[in-house]
């Protein structure tokens, strides 16, 4: 009796500990180094306990560390609460499946397989996420090291997929190697000590040598030099009015005066390019130019570009826009957002082109906040030869960390400078390294505005020409494991039933 409630305890003891793990590794502020530590518990005990014990105490790891996020998702972002339920408890389910899926296959003591099928099965699902949800790839255990720069560099290769892999391959390789032995394993061990042994440790063996490739990738990568352009850019952003404000309106007249200052207030020569946030204003075809004049106005007098983000009526329709108004005085560029938020601009239409600044020496293109969520966006802007994105956005406050580190991800993916500019949230400038160049925070009603030299453009990565093929790749891996701990050795040596 006692011996059950010590397992007992241990097994809540594992769950609770992989929760706080993860409720401190994950979220709108990750601390990295817990990301790795946080599946280990509960995959220690999956293969000491029966298989519903292991489904349950790895689903409920996983919804107690996302617990933080159901504030965020019902009441930030407002997503309806089947949404939000489907979101947080079916990724639990998820995880608890995965879980057993890397139980059967240690219990078949194929704990290399086990190894590399635990990771590849989570980024299996973090990719059905990304085409199946209308948030793209938003959701993803990378995007927790985007602090971690050597880590962060396998995005050029493998996209997002590639950082999931390596932070949940270390976790599955430490229970591969300390997993329970039967009897029969034992007085197998006995027999051929010394290969036993060996093969015990090829988890701890491949994962270590997959990590040094990747962290030496990342060093070297983060050690090629990278000059400056000679040219910088400047984001300008105020949390005056948290609602679109209409141009022609006393309000809206106040916050032009207010942006026409703040950017006249930039000191720094060689400015370029001016990037004004998201969703600023409102206007039709007939008010228009009641913006666009006096900005048009001192981005001639100033000699650079001046990008601001707008509600645009069009032709009896509404688009959510971005507008660069050349340096020459020539005609303005706009860009419609191609991915809306769903249920905050359900009332919009998505636009479907490109838009590249005018008159760059280097190919300078516009998007607007939620489409740097959408990998595919971002690697087509590349491959059509844009090496620095300008992006008004629009952030919800607390998640402003976490949003503008999907967007330096977009830049390390495909070698490209992002220049982020977002109104309750984070201005920022990152290299095609993912390094910081320049970041500030908006703080209510004050006009904040930082400045960066443009960095020269990096080449193209391998994941511009190549896409996703390492999840896909990993998608393989995934049903692989499945036919192997389905149609192999069936009966779990080592694992309770």
């Amino acid at each position: 009796m006692k011996s059950n409630h010590r397992s007992a305890a241990a097994a809540i003891g594992a769950a609770a500990g992989s929760a706080i793990l993860f409720f401190l590794g994950t979220g709108l502020r990750p601390v990295p180094w817990l990301t790795w530590l946080a599946p280990l518990p509960v995959l220690l005990m999956a293969p000491r306990v029966g298989r519903r014990a292991a489904f349950g105490l790895a689903a409920a790891a996983w919804l107690g560390g996302e617990s933080a996020m159901w504030g965020y998702f019902i009441g930030t972002v407002q997503i309806p609460v089947p949404v939000a339920v489907l979101i947080i408890v079916g990724s639990a389910l998820l995880f608890g499946l995965v879980v057993l899926l890397a139980r059967a296959l240690i219990g078949q003591r194929r704990q290399l397989l086990a190894t590399v099928v635990f990771p590849a099965a989570w980024v299996t699902v973090e990719l059905a996420m990304s085409q199946a949800a209308p948030f793209g790839a938003w959701w993803s255990l990378a995007y927790t090291q985007a602090n971690v720069l050597p880590v962060f560099q396998i995005l050029s290769v493998t996209g997002i997929w590639g950082v999931t892999f390596l932070v949940l391959l270390v976790p599955a390789a430490a229970a591969a190697v300390f997993a329970p032995q039967s009897r029969g394993q034992a007085r197998e061990q006995s027999r051929r000590q010394w290969q036993t042994r060996g093969r015990r440790w090829q988890p701890a063996v491949a994962a270590t040598a997959v990590l040094a490739v990747a962290l030496g990738y990342g060093t070297l990568r983060l050690h090629s030099s990278h000059a400056q352009t000679g040219e910088r850019v400047a984001l300008v952003a105020s949390d005056r009015e948290i609602d679109p404000t209409p141009v022609e309106s006393a309000a809206g007249h106040d916050l032009l005066d207010a942006y026409v200052s703040g950017v006249q207030a930039l000191s720094a020569q060689g400015i370029r390019v001016v990037v004004l946030p998201e969703k600023a204003f409102t206007a039709d075809d007939t008010s228009l130019p009641t913006l666009t004049g006096p900005l048009s106005h001192l981005a001639h007098q100033r000699h650079f570009d001046i990008v601001v983000g707008l509600i645009l009526k069009r032709d009896n329709q509404l688009f959510n826009a971005a507008i660069d108004l050349p340096a020459d005085g020539s005609a303005p560029v706009t860009y419609f957002k191609q991915h809306l938020v769903t249920g905050v601009e359900d009332d919009l239409t998505a636009g479907h082109g490109q838009a590249f600044v005018p008159g760059s020496q280097d190919r300078w293109a516009l998007a607007v906040c939620f489409d740097l969520d959408f990998p595919s966006l971002v690697r087509d802007y590349r491959s059509h030869g844009a090496t620095t994105l300008f992006v008004p956005a629009w952030d919800f406050s607390d998640d402003a960390w976490l949003h503008s580190r999907m967007a330096v991800a977009r830049g390390v993916e495909n070698g490209m400078t992002v220049v982020r500019d977002a109104r309750q949230g984070a201005l920022t400038v990152s290299d095609p390294y993912g390094r910081m160049t320049a970041e500030a925070r908006t703080s209510g009603t004050s006009m904040v505005s930082v400045t960066a030299w443009l960095p020269s453009p990096a080449s193209s990565t391998l994941y511009t020409r190549f896409g996703d093929w390492f999840a896909w790749t990993c998608v393989v891996l995934f049903l692989a494991g499945i036919a192997v701990a389905y149609f192999g050795n069936r009966r779990a040596v080592g694992c309770p039933g």
